[in-house]
């Protein structure tokens, strides 16, 4: 009988183990789930650096690398969203070592800054260091900053091959790919002592194409001529006080300065409140007047096409396989 009475006891109190805990995970989903409290006259501060993904990690260990980091999407997204906001007054851009090898992302991470600029709300950027893609990006901004410390590293846009056919003809190595066309230069690096004639013609043609936009999209943000500013990234890369005479930065600052000059821009001496961009992502759309809608899905497509299923080769990184594929674009079409 005591038996009975001492398991029925343990029985009781692990389910009430099991209950309290349920509980608590429902509060802590329920608080989550709300989002940080975003204050009033809040400046949002947005530190893209890296690589800025495209799509969101797909495994475990991607997810735990990547941290918070907030994708392309997450970017132009928590703009979209804080430029409806009336919480938020303004946008602290602060670029940090790009590594964006495509600059479709950093052009639409531009596009992005320049639409929120359309809300009224000021923006001002702050460069540690100013590359092409870094100052690119400020550009868009009201007002661009530089460290007093720091050169603005203008200098154009160029390329670089490794062509390891010579080292293979050391080695007694002789790589053998099937070449469909004069264009088709994936395996040039391996086949080739330089550049083909093709392969230079292609490389030439992309790089003035981006010098071309990265011009333009300077020269109207900054109110210059095209002809000024490649001029001046002839003779880049140009000292803080020499980017500032030029007038392709509006101050030399240091971080400490911001909050003061953000606010003679906002034109108010109120206590600047800020908040991180994966902060200000996870609050509800409706708090920043978002209601409910059509929705429109979007499928990431990203990695090397192959046949079969989705996956990640240890060589060529993410596969985006056709079977995969087919599949979710049914289940959205359902």
């Amino acid at each position: 009988m005591a038996v009975r009475r001492g398991f029925a006891i343990v029985v009781a109190f692990i389910a009430m183990v099991v209950c309290v805990a349920l509980a608590g995970v429902v509060v802590l989903y329920l608080v989550l789930s709300r989002g940080p409290a975003v204050a009033s006259g809040t400046t949002l501060v947005l530190r893209p650096g890296g690589e800025v993904q495209e799509a969101p990690p797909g495994d475990v260990v991607g997810a735990l690398v990547g941290g918070t980091s907030l994708t392309v999407q997450g970017f132009v997204e928590t703009l979209q969203k804080a430029a409806r906001d009336t919480r938020v007054t303004g946008l602290l851009l602060q670029p940090d070592a790009l590594e964006l090898p495509y600059w479709g992302r950093l052009q639409e991470l531009r596009d992005a800054v320049l639409a929120f600029r359309m809300s009224g709300k000021p923006v001002v950027a702050f460069l540690e260091y100013g590359g092409e893609r870094e100052y690119y990006l400020a550009s868009a901004a009201d007002k661009v900053l530089l460290l007093p410390a720091s050169p603005l590293d203008l200098t154009g846009v160029a390329s670089y091959e490794v062509f390891l056919r010579g080292f293979f003809d050391r080695v007694g190595v002789t790589p053998d790919f099937l070449q469909i066309a004069e264009y088709k230069t994936a395996p040039n690096q391996l086949t080739e002592r330089g550049f083909t004639p093709a392969h230079r013609e292609m490389a030439e043609s992309l790089n003035r194409d981006l010098y071309d936009q990265l011009v333009r999209g300077i020269a109207a943000s900054r109110g210059m001529t095209e002809a000024e500013v490649r001029a001046l990234i002839d003779d880049g890369p140009l000292l803080p006080e020499e980017a500032l005479r030029a007038g392709l930065v509006d101050g030399l600052a240091y971080e400490d300065q911001l909050d003061e000059l953000a606010a003679e821009l906002r034109g108010d001496d109120a206590t600047i409140s800020r908040m991180e961009a994966p902060d200000y992502a996870r609050t509800r759309s409706g708090a920043a007047g978002r209601r409910g809608g059509p929705r429109v899905a979007l499928l990431y497509a990203t990695g090397v096409i192959a046949s079969g299923r989705s996956g990640y080769d240890p060589v060529n990184g993410p596969v985006a396989g056709s079977q995969s594929l087919v599949e979710q674009i049914r289940r959205i079409r359902d």
